[in-house]
């Protein structure tokens, strides 16, 4: 199964954020949309992730200073990026080896999608239980 499967299910909706906004619209905008990371959006591109660790390095290095800090300044970057096109495997592969939670997907140079390892796991965790039906129904009618 694809990634695009995944944003078939779940939707295309990103939630973004431009890299000029401060850290504290940052913090804000997570908090109202409980989400835990956003890719920060430069001239249509994807310029990077900011997420809650950001947040939490940045009050380690800085305190409370860090959140009049520009977003483009803390962001996690550049952000790593996967196709509509990529597996689920492969996708929670590379989060496993690049200790990511959260990646846009990129078609064309758009943003046409952003999913966490939450969204990976949910499916894969589904696909097991509907195959463990299966076999299961197979077993009875034999």
């Amino acid at each position: 199964m694809t990634i695009a499967a995944i944003l078939g299910g779940k939707g295309r909706d990103v939630v973004s954020i431009d890299g000029d906004r401060t850290v504290a619209d940052a913090v804000s905008l997570l908090s109202s949309r409980r989400i835990g990371a956003v890719p920060v959006m430069s001239g249509g591109t994807v310029a990077g992730i900011f997420s809650e660790r950001d947040v939490v390095y940045g009050l380690e290095r800085e305190g409370a200073a860090a959140l009049a800090r520009k977003v483009s300044e803390v962001m996690t970057a550049p952000a790593i990026t996967v196709g509509p096109g990529e597996t689920v495997l492969g996708a929670l592969a590379l989060m496993t080896r690049r200790r990511i939670r959260h990646l846009p997907v990129v078609d064309g140079g758009t943003c046409i999608g952003f999913v966490s390892i939450g969204d990976l796991v949910k499916y894969r965790i589904e696909r097991i239980e509907s195959e463990a039906e299966a076999m299961r129904a197979y077993i009875q009618a034999v």
